[in-house]
């Protein structure tokens, strides 16, 4: 079964906690803290796979969860870093964020890795924490959370040609005259129903690679017909061979047709209106065929290669060009900036932390990503660990912030599942 696209959640795995302990040795002195951090969490890395075709494997799998980091020892050992979880993807694979819509990463490559969800760095022991003002900590973090998100897959066949028309114009029988590629064959509508990828080996031993795409009928850049199923599958080539059946063998126009096919790659957008197109003549073998050829020259003043798939009539000069337009052929991007999920680093003033709303209750609501990692890491049955958290909220600004919003002394303050009263 061909799929290709598959939606996931992914929770990459926890840090483990740190501990705390302390050092008693004969003949130790003062051992001081003696607990260990915890291991990192395993990130999920998706693993391109030039074996793979098919998207299958994502579609039964829907919930995917990373390995937690081991827990931090005593005598100030830290606990393994958990293994990460890799996922197999076909190359020409593209991750997508599906809340934000956001390209995650492209999996152009054999055995290129992407890290989609990285693992939660491990909580620190009481070790860690000792210094010159606190001699023997009694606190420890746990573990912070790995990236938690949603996914959208979808896979774009690598190919350097497309063939693209009207279903039943040939496009499978070229492929399967060019190349040792066999698509289904039959004198019905959509008898392909999946992209068919073929090598076409050149005499002068150039060589390319040729996918043959479900037939396009009008209103497939709004998912008529196969549509938008299949359309993607163009994107990643950098020549559109656009096959037109010039015997009229099911009754349609030429004209009509190639105006239909090129007004639904330019609607389809992606750049596909900035590549070239090769026009191509098929059936020529036909009756009618020279005689709507010549009238398709009239009206239509680009250059085009009569031929017959059927029996391979006038197939190499094609090729040649095919291969030639190829190679003079710079790639288009896939994406518009605005998709792509680029961290820029500069000297732009860092995002506020935290956000606070007065609730209709009269209840103080803190919210904020900065905020959330802390309450996440804190062990909140350690008195002093509490202490710390209060320090940390005072250090962020989160104090002054609702003394100016009118905070006042009996208050509740509501932070993620946290309630507490305000005390100044």
């Amino acid at each position: 079964m061909f799929i290709d696209q598959a939606t996931m959640e992914l929770t990459a795995g926890k840090g483990g906690d740190g501990i705390v302990a302390y050092r008693r040795e004969l003949k130790v002195e003062r051992g001081g803290p003696y607990g260990g951090s915890g291991g990192a969490g395993g990130s999920i890395i998706f693993v391109g796979d030039e074996g793979m075709s098919t998207l299958l494997d994502l579609r039964y799998n829907k919930v995917v969860k990373g390995n937690p980091g081991e827990k931090g020892k005593n005598k100030g050992m830290y606990g393994a870093n958990a293994e990460n979880t890799y996922i197999r993807v076909p190359v020409g694979t593209t991750i997508f964020d599906a809340d934000s819509n956001k390209v995650l990463g492209d999996i152009t490559k054999n055995k290129q890795e992407l890290v989609v969800c990285k693992g939660g760095r491990g909580g620190r022991g009481n070790m860690a924490f000792a210094n010159g003002t606190i001699k023997c900590p009694d606190f420890c973090e746990k573990g912070e959370p790995g990236e938690h998100r949603f996914i959208r897959a979808e896979l774009r066949v690598l190919a350097d040609c497309g063939l693209v028309g009207f279903p039943s114009v040939g496009k499978s029988t070229l492929i399967s005259a060019v190349s040792a590629a066999r698509p289904k064959i039959a004198a019905y509508h959509f008898t392909t129903l999946q992209p068919n990828l073929g090598m076409v080996s050149l005499d002068d031993g150039r060589d390319f690679v040729m996918a043959d795409l479900p037939g396009i009928i009008e209103g497939a850049h709004q998912g008529a017909g196969l549509g938008l199923q299949f359309l993607r599958h163009i994107e990643r080539c950098k020549v559109i061979v656009h096959i037109i059946d010039m015997a009229s063998v099911d009754g349609r126009d030429p004209i009509s047709d190639y105006h239909i096919i090129q007004n639904e790659l330019k609607e389809y957008k992606m750049n596909l209106s900035k590549r070239p197109v090769i026009l191509v003549a098929n059936k020529m073998d036909l009756p009618g065929a020279k005689e709507n050829l010549e009238r398709f020259k009239k009206e239509i003043s680009e250059d085009i290669y009569p031929i017959s798939a059927y029996t391979k009539e006038n197939l190499k000069p094609l090729l040649y060009k095919i291969k030639d337009t190829i190679d003079n052929t710079d790639s288009f991007s896939l994406f518009e900036e605005d998709e792509l999920d680029v961290v820029e680093y500069g000297l732009e003033e860092e995002k506020k932390p935290f956000n606070i709303e007065k609730q209709s209750d009269g209840v103080y609501n803190v919210t904020g990503e900065k905020i959330k990692r802390v309450i996440e890491m804190t062990d909140f049955d350690s008195d002093t660990a509490r202490y710390r958290f209060a320090r940390q909220l005072r250090t962020y600004g989160v104090d002054d912030a609702l003394r100016k919003l009118g905070v006042k002394n009996g208050d509740t303050v509501r932070i993620y599942d946290i309630e507490f009263e305000f005390i100044d």
